[in-house]
């Protein structure tokens, strides 16, 4: 099931900090359809597996951490 989510999405906003990231996904429909929370080792491997997607990332004061 969580392959399978992954490859379906269109969209993914990307919230920093400085030791985890949290990560929402968004399917063709425009709906949530991920939300996790992924250590800096995590990810790559998250990222590997997707088809490519566009990606927001939040520019806040941990971004030059």
């Amino acid at each position: 099931m969580r392959e399978t989510m992954m490859h379906h999405l269109v969209r993914i906003g990307v919230d920093t900090s400085k030791k985890v990231f949290q990560i929402h996904g968004m399917n063709a429909e425009k709906l949530g359809v991920l939300s996790w929370r992924l250590s800096r080792h995590q990810m790559i491997g998250f990222f590997e597996k997707l088809l490519p997607t566009m990606i927001s990332i939040e520019a806040c004061g941990a971004s030059h951490h």
